[in-house]
């Protein structure tokens, strides 16, 4: 279109946007392109980018090495089936991210998404015991306020009441849902924070396949922080049970929290893992589900194959990107960088807790998080925001940040001054 606001009209009539109703199409800001931490309007604003674009563009925008890396692979391929094929920066990646992973973590299967990660891993929880002769383990026990993703089998484990996906509640499948622990810290920690949790899984061990669940940090159900014990005591219930163990680190992943991954915070390694998000650095969609020798032996018992294929898995782009991503963060000072964003974050927006609109503030790693008592008018809000320069997406009664781990200090400041001020309105 040759006008240059042509097709933002064309845009607002016929493209939906994610969680946004065609009806009523929401206010949209167009990105002519991105820099470092800043996003350039087509309008001639400059925002700095709170969110690392849903929490994946860890390195900020344009990076050099991530560029590289794309223009060199799309000279030998960009992509082949991987069904009969294989190619080296799968086998690459691959190795990278099992060194990378907690111990036990011995095989990979790559797939197109997060969302596609969790379905996979459910598959290979409940294949696991089908090839095993064992049909009645079929069910997920997990925690109330999850997230884990868009697709069906994802939305059978988010959070049924405070989800998103209430809409399709009589079609979902039947999972069980144990209180979530408390936003307490480990000094802080008691028994009783998984009372409710272990006596559904010593209730239901004969029906469930395995636990899955966010370790450490709920991401979109809330943005809950719980103590590291909590998820030792998963981990040893599921032992004890004899249930499998899935976490989901597809938002904790690759540094977010501080640890490289989350469930480091608990010393404990699962039966399955789904990583994503940040995985390529915010260039392109992948991921991955990691399992232990364990799962993978059962999985394929009485020669069976688990039974999943994406078209793009493996695509040989995406894993050049996220081996170039993920070398990149290796040799950068990342632990340090977000270290001192959460060291930031506590210092600027601990002045929050005494706004009589805030309920809770919450920050580990680089995740900074007001929780408002009411939930935020996004129509409303939004538009405060850019006017003030920044990108910053809420959600619910969240103002949050995830901001990409290169961000200066006095691009920090600025998304915090602009959380306090509109979270005082």
């Amino acid at each position: 279109m040759s006008d240059k606001n042509g097709w933002l009209e064309f845009e607002r009539r016929h493209v939906w946007h994610p969680y946004a109703s065609m009806q009523k199409p929401p206010q949209v800001f167009a990105v002519e392109r991105a820099e470092g931490v800043r996003l350039f309007l087509q309008d001639g604003k400059s925002l700095i980018d709170g969110m690392a674009s849903w929490w994946c563009a860890i390195h900020g925008y344009n990076v050099a090495a991530l560029n590289q890396a794309a223009a060199q692979q799309l000279e030998s391929m960009a992509h082949v089936m991987f069904g009969g094929l294989t190619h080296c920066p799968a086998s690459e990646l691959a190795e990278l991210l099992l060194r990378l992973a907690p111990n036990g973590m011995k095989q990979v299967f790559f797939a197109d998404s997060g969302s596609v990660s969790v379905e996979i891993a459910i598959k290979m929880a409940i294949q696991y015991w089908k090839s095993q002769k064992n049909s009645k383990k079929t069910r997920l026990l997990t925690i109330r306020h999850g997230y884990h993703g868009d697709t069906f089998g994802a939305m059978g484990v988010c959070d049924p009441d405070t989800g998103m996906h209430h809409l399709f509640a009589g079609m979902l499948a039947q999972h069980i849902f144990a209180e979530a622990p408390e936003n307490v810290s480990q000094a802080d920690w008691d028994e009783t924070q998984i009372a409710d949790f272990a006596e559904k899984i010593e209730r239901h061990q004969h029906e469930l396949a395995a636990v899955i669940l966010e370790p450490i940090v709920q991401g979109a159900g809330g943005m809950r922080v719980y103590a590291p014990q909590f998820l030792r005591r998963v981990r040893a219930l599921c032992d004890e049970f004899d249930v499998l163990l899935i976490v989901d680190e597809i938002a904790t992943g690759f540094g977010r929290t501080g640890k490289m991954f989350a469930c480091e915070y608990a010393g404990i390694s699962p039966d399955i893992m789904c990583v994503g998000k940040a995985l390529t650095g915010g260039y392109m969609t992948l991921a991955g589900v990691l399992s232990n020798a364990k799962v993978c032996a059962g999985v394929h018992q009485n020669d069976s194959i688990l039974m999943h294929g994406p078209t793009f898995m493996a695509n040989p782009l995406a894993c050049s990107v996220a081996l170039a991503s993920l070398r990149l963060l290796l040799d950068s000072p990342w632990q340090a960088r977000v270290m001192a964003i959460e060291k930031q974050l506590k210092s600027e927006l601990v002045s929050c807790r005494n706004l009589p609109q805030v309920a809770d503030v919450r920050v580990i790693g680089a995740i900074g998080v007001i929780e408002m008592k009411q939930p935020v008018d996004m129509a409303r809000i939004q538009p405060l925001f850019v006017e003030k320069g920044v990108w910053i997406r809420p959600f619910g009664k969240l103002i949050y940040i995830m901001p990409p781990y290169i961000i200066s200090p006095e691009d920090l400041s600025c998304l915090t001054r602009a959380m306090r001020e509109v979270a005082a309105i």
